[in-house]
C-alpha cells in the first residue's frame, strides 16, 4: 500500500492537479474567511465552514477523477491487477493519498485560526470540530469519488459522475421534506448529510455523526475493491 500511496501522491503533483486542487480551495476559503469572518469582526468562523461544504462537493471529483480511470485509459489496469499485493491495499493507497492532500488543503484553517488568535478570542475546540467535520466529509466523499472513478476510463465522466452523486448526497434532505411517507422521510433525514456537519459547526460534536461518516468511506472503499475483484476475475 506504500508504494501506491507514494506512488499517487506524487502523481498528484506532477499532472498538477494538487496545485489547482490546493489553489481553488484556498481562494474560497479565504473568500469565505474574509466575508463570513473578517468583514462581521467575529473570530466565529462557523460560516466559513457551511459554506465550504458546497465547495468540497465541486472539488472532491476533481482530485479523485483519475485514481483509477487514468489506469483504464493507459492500459496500466491490469498490472496493478496482476501485481503480488492486494487489492484492498491497491484501493486504500489511492485512497489515502487523494484523503492527504484533502487534509492538506483544509488544514489552512488553523492559519485563519492563528491569525484571529492576533486579535481576539479564539474558541479553538470549536474550529478542531469543525476542521473534524471537514475532514470527515471529505473522507467519505473521497470514498465516493473513488468508486465512481473505479467504474469509467474517462476522467471528465469520472468527475461528472462523482459530483452528480455528491449533489444528490447533499440534496437529501431537499428530497426527504418532499415526502409524504414518514418512515421514509425519517429514514432520509437519518441519512442526510449536510445535517450531521451543520451540527459540528454549531460546534455539537455528535458520536453517531463520526461513524455515519467513517461508514460512508469504508462502505463505498469495500464497493471500490468488489468491482476490481470481479474485473480480476473475469
Amino acid at each position: 500500500m506504500g508504494a501506491i500511496y507514494r506512488r499517487e501522491i506524487g502523481a498528484f503533483f506532477s499532472s498538477g492537479i494538487a496545485y489547482v486542487f490546493l489553489a481553488v480551495f484556498y481562494v474560497f476559503a479565504g473568500y469565505f474567511f474574509s466575508i463570513n469572518t473578517l468583514a462581521v469582526g467575529t473570530t466565529n468562523m462557523s460560516g466559513m465552514f457551511a459554506n465550504l461544504f458546497l465547495i468540497i462537493i465541486f472539488l472532491i471529483p476533481i482530485l479523485t477523477m483519475r485514481l483509477f480511470s487514468e489506469e483504464k485509459k493507459q492500459k496500466t489496469e491490469q498490472g496493478l491487477l496482476t501485481a503480488p499485493v492486494s487489492l484492498t491495499s491497491i484501493v486504500l493507497g489511492k485512497y489515502f493519498a487523494a484523503l492527504t492532500l484533502f487534509t492538506i488543503g483544509i488544514s489552512v484553517v488553523f492559519v485563519y485560526g492563528f491569525i484571529l488568535s492576533l486579535f481576539g478570542s479564539v474558541a479553538w475546540l470549536t474550529l478542531v470540530s469543525n476542521f473534524l467535520a471537514l475532514f470527515l466529509l471529505g473522507a467519505a466523499f473521497s470514498a465516493v469519488g473513488v468508486f465512481i472513478s473505479s467504474l469509467t476510463e474517462n476522467q471528465v465522466i469520472a468527475a461528472v459522475g462523482g459530483f452528480v452523486c455528491l449533489m444528490m448526497l447533499y440534496m437529501i434532505d431537499v428530497i426527504a421534506s418532499s415526502v409524504n411517507v414518514t418512515w421514509l422521510q425519517n429514514f432520509l433525514y437519518d441519512m442526510s448529510f449536510y445535517s450531521r456537519y451543520y451540527e459540528f459547526t454549531c460546534g455539537i460534536f455528535n458520536l453517531s455523526s463520526v461513524l455515519f461518516y467513517l461508514s460512508t468511506a469504508v462502505l463505498f472503499n469495500f464497493f471500490t475493491v468488489r468491482v476490481f475483484e470481479k474485473r480480476r476475475w473475469s
